[in-house]
């Protein structure tokens, strides 16, 4: 069984003073159904499903009256026996595929007897067909594939041993060589083998990449598929150019995707539609230009210039041409695994909780990643090979005093050291690199005693 972070979100909700139905959003295939139905029967004496997509009886449960009496009635009916009130869940799985549902959360929530969790896979793409929103009746939590630390559990790395890596990050001390020898080869079977659990349990159980990459293919082809079901009309051919292009367009030099390599007479504004496709259904990661890297990062953003990762780096490897997977397992990162390297550090930052960007102009240079931390503005660098202390651009931009910028990361095969403000740490820190979580409490009470003159 595949620990997921999500569960302690879901726990989180759960505990919730103003109990609200919770919407998980998040791609095709990433374990979003898995991890409630896990949560349900630890935490409920009854769980009722229902899946949209697969079963047309349940459309029917909310073709009628919207009022919170009609649709219990009708629920108990579907599942042909009596509820729990108190201790029953309801998910609506793959919600997208009826609007009425969604549209009834409001009502059901009012309601109080049961609690409800829904899913959805293509939220933003359907958005439209939904009527009214439950607004101010749900909390949403996105979820992305597993990320590294989880595919370290996965695979049998104790707790403690994350916990003392974590003691070097933030001491900014070396890793036992050794240790950082292992951490470094689990980092390149993670490359390879990625997030998606299917993919991520075949290759914990049999440790055949092989098998692992089948699923990979398979997992393409879906998404093809839904692209051709779910994408408008004009929309479905170019998502598909689009989706196909990114492995050969994060593989040119500056991974700027560029849609005249695509169609030489494309347009931007013809393609954007089938570019934010793609990103609602959680298939790929946009990072934009910055033109200065200062906060407001959103502010400052140019959303003509962007790159376009993969949202899974194995569904990257398993895309590209070359059976690069050999290589990379070996540690060879003389051939050209610039462009999966990048990937994998733009899928952990975004599953982080950071927005992506980078920065790219003519007389500072550009680099990879600026992400932002509350007022803080850091920039990053992503090293495949072994020339990671050549980084002329994080030296120009750190030396531009009104950017106030007094770090910066490269991410590397090296082990963790510090040269000034530059921060050298291995490839698999990225899995610490978080924004500042906000306070679960920030009690803030202003003392207005110097009015009582007033009143006197």
């Amino acid at each position: 069984m595949l620990e997921r972070k999500a569960m302690g979100q879901i726990e989180k909700w759960h505990r919730g003073d103003a109990r609200k139905a919770l919407l998980i959003k998040g791609a095709r295939q990433i374990g979003k159904t898995t991890v409630v139905r896990q949560f349900a029967r630890t935490h409920y004496k009854n769980f009722v499903e229902l899946n949209f997509l697969e079963d047309a009886r349940a459309h029917a449960i909310f073709d009628d009256s919207l009022d919170a009496d009609s649709l219990v009635a009708a629920l108990t009916s579907y599942v042909r026996k009596p509820l729990d009130p108190g201790n029953t869940l309801i998910l609506f799985d793959e919600v997208q595929e009826c609007p009425r549902a969604r549209m009834a959360v409001k009502f059901l929530v009012e309601d109080g007897r049961f609690d409800y969790i829904e899913t959805g896979s293509l939220l933003g793409v359907k958005s439209r067909q939904v009527g009214s929103y439950p607004v101010g009746f749900e909390e949403h939590l996105q979820m992305y594939p597993l990320d590294f630390e989880e595919f370290c559990l996965a695979n049998g790395v104790q707790p403690q041993a994350l916990s003392s890596l974590r003691e070097c990050f933030e001491k900014r001390v070396a890793v036992n060589p050794a240790v950082h020898g292992a951490m470094m080869k689990l980092f390149f079977a993670y490359m390879v083998v990625g997030g998606m659990p299917e993919v991520v349990q075949r290759y914990v159980d049999t440790h055949d990449v092989a098998q692992a990459m089948a699923l990979q293919k398979g997992l393409l082809d879906l998404y093809r598929l839904d692209i051709a079901k779910y994408a408008e009309n004009g929309d479905a051919a170019k998502a598909r150019s689009v989706f196909d292009a990114i492995p050969a367009q994060l593989d040119d030099k500056n991974r700027r995707f560029v849609l005249a390599d695509i169609d030489k007479n494309a347009r931007q504004n013809r393609y954007a539609s089938s570019f934010l496709w793609l990103v609602d259904a959680g298939v790929a990661l946009p990072c934009y230009n910055v033109q200065q890297p200062v906060v407001p990062l959103e502010a400052n953003c140019k959303h003509s210039l962007f790159k376009l990762f993969m949202g899974d780096t194995g569904l990257l490897c398993a895309a590209t041409l070359g059976n690069i997977q050999f290589d990379l397992l070996q540690g060879n990162t003389d051939v050209n695994v610039g462009s999966i390297t990048e990937n994998v550090v733009a899928q952990e930052l975004k599953s982080n909780g950071f927005n992506l960007n980078y920065f790219n102009n003519k007389r500072y240079g550009e680099v990879d990643f600026i992400v932002q931390d509350g007022a803080k503005v850091i920039p990053i660098e992503v090293k495949s090979g072994n020339d990671w202390r050549a980084h002329k651009a994080l030296h120009n931009v750190l030396s531009v005093e009104q950017w106030h910028m007094d770090e910066a990361f490269v991410l590397c095969k090296g082990n963790v050291e510090c040269d000034g403000s530059i921060v050298y740490l291995p490839l698999y820190m990225t899995m610490f690199l978080r924004p500042t979580p906000a306070p679960e409490s920030l009690v803030y009470q202003v003392d207005l005693s110097a009015l009582d003159e007033l009143t006197r």
